[in-house]
């Protein structure tokens, strides 16, 4: 059985310090899809373009072994799109414009023999979206789930239903403490876990994340990167590795677990290492492993 993956797919303009790119290939699916695909297939996804959606996109996302029967293409209509920019300090960035386009009224349907899928990643999208899919399942196995700030502000109380229903939640520092309303990442930890997910896994850029479950906390180093390009799909390129490999695996237990957090943060690194999605294009299964033992390397001391 498979992994389904529901969210965004979109068009992005983004200015770093460093170069701009337009009309670019971005959305929460396409990094975590493209990032799930090198451990598992065919990753299955859920989601909406316009019509102005290029073919080539289409023909890249298959050529990895990415399941397009649940996209949705729109006539006659736009695809989503986003613009920012990014500060020298790649943390920090601008909004410059969201056009929802056919985002605005997406009705994600899930394909009929898609509602068993054990595995799950709800996407970066509105929390009535995320509860509308969890509505859909049959029984899923393991669900992780991503949010950020404007939903935690904006849409609170239906972000608490959600995370009832799911086993982790995937969000940075910020969004962390913004949720828990607790400046301390421990104690946001604690607080968070009570609404319900059984894992709580908090991001912390440059320095690394953080993995809470079962009364233990594990603290994974980041990949120390010489040359970052482009941090956009960063987090959703790291949930897309975290689950892709714990789909391999079909092993849930906490010491495999921190095992998907390096591979998460591994292509996490790839993806910032170029615009858009190019990082994650053209890897292969040596280059993954390679990282991995130079990951166990950093974090090895007697």
């Amino acid at each position: 059985m498979g992994l389904l993956i529901v969210g965004s797919i979109g068009f992005d303009d983004i200015e770093t310090p460093f170069d701009k790119i337009e009309n670019a290939l971005g959305g929460s699916i396409t990094y975590i899809s493209l990032a799930a695909s090198y451990f598992t297939g065919p990753v299955s996804v859920v989601g909406v373009v316009g019509e102005d959606f290029d073919h080539k996109h289409i023909e890249m996302l298959e050529n990895h072994n990415i399941d397009l029967e649940g996209l949705q293409i729109i006539k006659g209509e736009k695809t989503f799109r986003y613009g920012c920019r990014y500060h020298y300090d790649l943390n920090v960035r601008d909004s410059l414009f969201t056009h929802l386009n056919v985002f605005e009224h997406f009705n994600p349907i899930i394909p009929e023999k898609k509602k068993k899928y054990p595995f799950i990643v709800l996407g970066n999208i509105s929390p009535q979206l995320q509860l509308n899919v969890l509505d859909q399942l049959e029984n899923p196995k393991f669900v992780v789930c991503d949010t950020m700030n404007y939903w935690i502000d904006g849409a609170r109380e239906e972000l608490l239903k959600v995370l009832k229903r799911v086993d982790v939640l995937i969000i940075n520092d910020s969004e962390a403490r913004l949720l828990s309303k607790e400046p301390n990442l421990i104690k946001a930890a604690k607080i968070i876990s009570a609404m319900g997910p059984k894992y709580l896994i908090i991001k912390k850029g440059e320095h690394g994340a953080l993995l809470f479950g079962e009364e233990m906390i594990f603290s994974a180093p980041a990949y120390p990167m010489e040359n970052i390009y482009d941090p956009t799909g960063a987090g959703d390129a790291f949930a897309g590795g975290f689950t892709g490999y714990l789909h391999k695996t079909r092993d849930l237990s906490f010491d495999n677990l921190k095992r998907a957090v390096i591979y998460g943060s591994i292509m996490a690194s790839f993806c910032v290492e170029k615009f858009s999605t190019k990082g994650l294009e053209d890897l292969s299964y040596l280059e993954i492993q390679n990282r991995f033992y130079e990951f166990r390397e950093l974090s090895n001391f007697s």
